[in-house]
């Protein structure tokens, strides 16, 4: 007997699931793995020197359009203005609704936005490899500690990283779907280009990607059909996109109002930030200290050698190389070579352009976060060519790679959960882990390890049964680290301050420029063997400085 119309409609779903490639499923239970964990784990990070202020920003945002733009402190507050602030509104949007307080309702949001950028990396990497090159791309991306260590956490890079994901989402269809976008496309890769110079104005690198995917077009078919003919399918490709643009626009206005109340404010903001704009200091690499401002050519290749996964960086690099051939190759169709070399380009532009200019280099490779998702896709695409050159060679063969994969993958991930939630802290094997980097270079910079060094002391002085000295509330705390977040950490009953004289304890961050003080220990948090915090009892004892080196002031 024959089904009814409705009952087939009814097994469509199941029909198209069970049609669709084990490694898209594979993706889809990834990412759904990947929101489980943090829906679990958000409340276990810590806050950062950024966090407070990024906060109080987002608040100011919020003010400026309830009141009509009458409130406009949010045009002048710090340096932040520079930025787009789409990340801290939300944020701030989103604990006037949810029911956790305010850092951890930028914890979860965090999480939301790395979700967006994993799943466009995912769709990149479909699109350039296949499903297999998809899945792993994702990953790839979610075992980077670039990416997953600082998406909880980190309010600037990360959603920054996230927004380049969907932009070059939106080049990448564009690209294949020349010289005619669908309207789609064009809508995603305006939304993804607002999102993406709405948080920080370098992201208008991505005309230079853009570029060099025309550009190749523009050559191929120039040799084929003649200048002209090649150069109205450009100029209509670049039209197609106009509306794009625009929307764009609007979205960069929304998330980042500054900028669009002069039309030069995204150059005065690239130019700002084309100059280093704080009193230097010194950060710790390869064992030595260095200045930021004279920091060495070999530390963004050094800091990505060693702070990535074996595999993440096996493939990656395997992936930049092959894209570029393939993209120089005639035997792909011409999109398709013009997608392979946006992505390169998305790669291999600003990192030389930071090996060119030498700018000022701290806090790690934090900011060259946004370039992970393409390197990712280009990892996807290697892993693909891999798997595709291996099946070819047997059974046994393409088992041993799948396993191979799996190992590089499990390895970072049981990293992840010795150190977690210091994920953004990852050394790998080559480095001796954190152990090894830890005289060697900056691992605990953001200072989230107060969080968990405050809650030992709370419960030390609870089973102790101590209180504050008579003729006093609370305890005095000596703090050598961000102070807001551990003045959110410690809570009421502890006031802090930068002068040891007097105070009751030191909470110290295990780094380099922290003192280690001849004191009773009554709290320490430790990796791996690592110190990133310790709680000194200093009550009776003279300190007169918790620094190694003079502090910037």
């Amino acid at each position: 007997m024959s089904a009814t119309a409705a009952e087939l409609k009814l097994l469509q779903p199941v029909q198209e699931a069970r049609a669709r490639p084990l490694p898209d499923l594979l993706a889809v239970a990834t990412l759904m793995v990947v929101a489980a964990i943090g829906v679990a784990t958000f409340r276990d990070y810590g806050l950062g020197w950024d966090d407070f202020t990024h906060a109080q920003y987002g608040d100011l945002l919020l003010s400026l359009y309830g009141s009509g733009f009458a409130d406009r402190r949010a045009l002048s507050f710090v340096n932040l203005y520079m930025y787009g602030g789409g990340f801290d509104m939300l944020a701030a949007l989103a604990a006037k609704i949810l029911p956790f307080d305010l850092f951890e309702t930028r914890r979860l949001v965090g999480l939301a936005v790395g979700l967006v950028g994993l799943f466009a990396t995912w769709r990149i990497g479909r699109r350039i490899a296949g499903p297999p090159g998809g899945l792993i791309a994702l990953l790839l991306l979610a075992i980077c500690p670039l990416y997953y260590g600082q998406m909880f956490i980190n309010p600037k890079d990360a959603p920054f990283a996230a927004a380049m994901a969907l932009l070059l989402l939106g080049l990448a269809r564009s690209t294949e779907e020349y010289p005619h976008p669908a309207p789609a496309t064009v809508a995603l890769f305006g939304v993804g280009l607002g999102l993406t110079i709405g948080s920080r104005v370098i992201g208008g690198l991505a005309a230079l990607y853009a570029a060099a995917a025309l550009a190749l077009i523009f050559v191929v078919e120039a040799q084929r059909d003649g200048l002209r003919q090649a150069g109205a399918r450009v100029g209509g490709f670049v039209l197609a996109l106009v509306p794009g643009v625009l929307l764009g626009y609007l979205i960069m206005g929304l998330v980042w109002p500054w900028a669009v109340l002069d039309p030069v404010n995204p150059w005065r903001s690239l130019e700002y930030f084309s100059v280093f704009f704080e009193k230097p200091w010194k950060e710790l690499f390869e064992g030595a200290l260095i200045a930021v401002p004279d920091m060495p050519r070999s530390y963004v290749p050094v800091l990505f050698l060693l702070q990535m996964p074996e595999v993440f960086t096996l493939l990656t690099c395997a992936g930049t190389v092959l894209a570029v051939i393939a993209a120089l190759r005639d035997r792909a169709p011409l999109p398709r070579r013009a997608v392979l070399l946006l992505l390169a380009a998305s790669v291999v532009v600003p990192i030389a352009t930071v090996l060119v200019t030498r700018p000022a280099l701290y806090n790690g490779i934090r900011h060259f976060a946004f370039i992970t998702p393409p390197l990712a896709a280009l990892g996807g695409f290697a892993g693909a060519k891999a798997f595709e050159w291996l099946a070819g060679r047997g059974r046994i063969a393409a088992r041993a790679g799948v396993a191979a994969f799996a190992l590089g993958i499990a390895l970072p991930v049981v990293d992840f959960v010795r150190l977690h939630p210091y994920e953004y802290t990852y050394f790998n094997y080559i480095a001796g882990g954190v152990a090894g980097a830890d005289d060697r270079y900056m691992l605990d910079y953001w200072g989230l390890s107060f969080k968990q060094a405050a809650e030992a002391l709370r419960t030390a002085l609870a089973e102790r049964h101590e209180s504050p000295p008579p003729g006093r509330r609370r305890w005095r705390i000596a703090v050598c680290g961000p102070h807001p977040p551990a003045e959110v950490a410690l809570g009421p009953d502890f006031v802090t301050t930068w002068n040891p004289k007097g105070a009751d304890f030191a909470l110290m961050l295990g780094e380099f420029y922290c003192k280690s003080f001849d004191a009773p220990v009554l709290a320490e948090v430790d990796r791996e063997g690592v110190v990133y915090a310790r709680v000194y009892d200093i009550r009776g004892r003279a300190f007169t400085s918790l620094f190694t080196i003079p502090p910037v002031q």
